[in-house]
Formats: C-alpha cells, sequence, structure tokens
C-alpha cells in the first residue's frame, strides 16, 4: 500500500534533486514504498474529479451514524465519487464503496453489551489494551483481499504516525489494513505497522477530512461532524476553590447582574427537550456544573473523553481554515464513543439527519440528478 504524507516539509529539507511538494501538502518527489531492489510501487488509482464527495468524521460508536446517512443518500439517488474518511468514518466509508454496507449493518445491529466482548483480545504486552485481530478476522470474512484501487470510486483512510506526528493518507492497497490504521484508538488498539511506519486513529490529526476531499478536486464536499453536542466544550472557566455559583447569580446590590437575560434564556433552553431529539434528553447547560458524575470513569473512560477532547478542537480549527460546503451533524446526544451497541438508535438518528439534509440541498438545486 502506498500512500502520502501531508506535511509541511519545505525545500530546505530535501535532498539534492528531489523536487518541492505539490499543492496540498503531498510530497510527490519521491516513492516512499519504493524498496531499493524493487519496482516503484503503484500510486493507487486515478484521481476523482467533480461530483459529491463525503468527509467522514471520526466518533467511535457514533459512527455508525454514518451507516444510515449513506442509505439516505443512496436513497435520494446522489452518486458518491469519492470519500475521505478518518477513524469510524472509514471503516463505514470503505465498507459501503466495497458493497458490504449492508454486511456491516448487520453486524452493528447485532452487537450488545455482552457481545461485545466477544471481538476484544485484550492484550497486556503490547502497545494497545486490543490487539483488533479479532475483529480484523471479522473483515477479512466479507471483505477478503480486496484492495482500495478495486474500488468504483475514489476512497482514502487517514491515519497518524505515531512517531512523528504525520497524518497519512492512504490511498490504495488492502482495504482492510487502511482501515484498521485509521480507526486504531491510541491505548485502545495496538498500532498497524505499515512501510516502516507505526500508525494509529487519523483523528489525532484530521479528524473531519475535508482537506483530503479537497485534494481529489470534487464539486461539492459535504462533510459528516458526529461531535454536535459541543456547545459550550471551548468555554474557558476561571475557576476559584472560593467561587460561589449562587453568588454569582446575584450583584452585589441586588440588582439583576447586566447579562442574567441571556443567562436565564441559556438555563431555560438547556432544560428543555428538542422535538428533533429523540432521547429527549436536555442539552447540556453552561450553567449546572452539577451534571458532571461525581463517581470515577474509570481508566478507558478517562482516554476516551481525553481523546474525544483532543479530536473536538482539533476538529474545530481545521474545518475553520478549511471549511466544507456543507456539513451534516446528526445529533447524536444520547450515544457515548463506547456505546457501540446503540446501533439501531445511531443509524436511524444519522438517516433522518441526512434525508433532511438532502432534501434542502435538492430544494437549492445542488443536486440536479437527485430525484
Amino acid at each position: 500500500m502506498s500512500y502520502r504524507v501531508a506535511n509541511s516539509e519545505t525545500e530546505a529539507a530535501m535532498g539534492p534533486g528531489e523536487a518541492p511538494a505539490a499543492p496540498g501538502g503531498f510530497d510527490r518527489s519521491r516513492d516512499l514504498t519504493t524498496s531499493r531492489a524493487g519496482p516503484p510501487a503503484s500510486r493507487g488509482p486515478a484521481k476523482p474529479r467533480g461530483g459529491v464527495a463525503l468527509a467522514l468524521g471520526g466518533g467511535a460508536a457514533k459512527g455508525w451514524a454514518h451507516i444510515g446517512l449513506l442509505r439516505a443518500f443512496d436513497e435520494a439517488k446522489v452518486r458518491i465519487t469519492t470519500i475521505a474518511g478518518t477513524s469510524i468514518g472509514a471503516l463505514v466509508g470503505g465498507c459501503y464503496l466495497a458493497g458490504k454496507l449492508d454486511e456491516l449493518e448487520t453486524f452493528a445491529r447485532t452487537l450488545t453489551r455482552s457481545n461485545i466482548l466477544r471481538y476484544m483480545d485484550f492484550s497486556l504486552r503490547g502497545a494497545g489494551l486490543i490487539s483488533g485481530q479479532r475483529l480484523a478476522t471479522r473483515l477479512a470474512e466479507k471483505l477478503g483481499s480486496t484492495c482500495i484501487e478495486d474500488l468504483d470510486r475514489g476512497f482514502v483512510a487517514v491515519a497518524t504516525d505515531i512517531r512523528t506526528g504525520h497524518e497519512i493518507w492512504l490511498h490504495d492497497g488492502p482495504l482492510i489494513e487502511a482501515m484498521r490504521a485509521s480507526y486504531a484508538l491510541p491505548g485502545v488498539f495496538a498500532p498497524i505497522r505499515h512501510n516502516g511506519r507505526l500508525l494509529v486513529d487519523g483523528a489525532l490529526v484530521n479528524p473531519v477530512p475535508v482537506s483530503v476531499c479537497r485534494a481529489y478536486e470534487p464539486d461539492v464536499v459535504i462533510a459528516v461532524d458526529l461531535n454536535s453536542e459541543t456547545f459550550g466544550r471551548g468555554t474557558v472557566i476561571r475557576s476559584s476553590h472560593y467561587d460561589s455559583h449562587a453568588a454569582a447569580a446575584v450583584a452585589p446590590d441586588g440588582a439583576e447582574p447586566a447579562a442574567s437575560w441571556w443567562l436565564a434564556f441559556l438555563h431555560s433552553t438547556s432544560h428543555e427537550s428538542s422535538p428533533s431529539r429523540p432521547d429527549k434528553r436536555p442539552i447540556r447547560s453552561l450553567l449546572n456544573p452539577q451534571v458532571q458524575p461525581q463517581s470515577r470513569i474509570g481508566l478507558p473512560g478517562v482516554m476516551m473523553e481525553a481523546f474525544n477532547i483532543i479530536q473536538d478542537r482539533i476538529a474545530r480549527a481545521r474545518l475553520a481554515g478549511d471549511p466544507p460546503d456543507y456539513t451534516i451533524r446528526p445529533k447524536l446526544y444520547g450515544i457515548g464513543l463506547a456505546d457501540f451497541h446503540k446501533a439501531d438508535e445511531a443509524i436511524a438518528i444519522g438517516y433522518a439527519e441526512a434525508k433532511s439534509r438532502i432534501r434542502e440541498l435538492i430544494d437549492q438545486g445542488e443536486f440536479e440528478t437527485a430525484v
């Protein structure tokens, strides 16, 4: 499998005779997968141009929503020409383009709290809590030796080189290997060794890979961001041991604080259930710090939440610098990163949200071929 490295290498760092990197951050000066004795490795399929490209973001168990979303696109007869996926976005996107979305959906819907453990081959000696071999075996049963270049449309899985921090775009070679590298959550799944590199989850560098789609020159780039419940997560709080939440709501002279009207609004709306949210749970309130659980969440919980925060911050920065033409944000408030047993709910939410957003785009004339 060959790949591209998206980084900021300059000509000064190149050796004699090497060409500068091409636009888009690709180093086209040499083939990183060519052995000294063997012939050059394939650079993958021809570059797709035009059409609709999907950037499927990471989000662990929330990623089952991608299945429902792709169903909605098929139902609307909107043909996707390119898919760039990160983490579970790469898993779902790869299976979709390989014609195995039905099998993946069946697998996801049959997961329960108990049988998930069946696929968790725990190891205390490796570089991750789970080796991931059992999941890879299950994937191999359905995908066999399918290669990315065998797919009829463009596909890129985003991974991270854990040693260098490089963003790696896997665009040809074994499909299973590319997907495994993209969803190898650090500390949970063991890294994937590939061509001298140690690859882990692509969400560390590009959680919603819009920039990857742009490189394939589509007409429209649609991002699918699974972290829609990030309202307030970018807030900076100057905290003190002497802070009093109750006292802060009252001005020193007993008068109503100048900003209390919008604080009251936030407080009131945070306890209302939105009709568009199936779980009917209230949105997290900035004014209610008591929502934080007092019980210990354990090592896996700490790792998952820390990764979620990192992913959210990186996604904000990347999407601000290279925004998509359109963003779909399924409202997955009631589904945690480890709730893989909630596939039914996630798929339904993804389908409903995508169907609504696609209708908007059709009404705006963005999809001329949609019916």
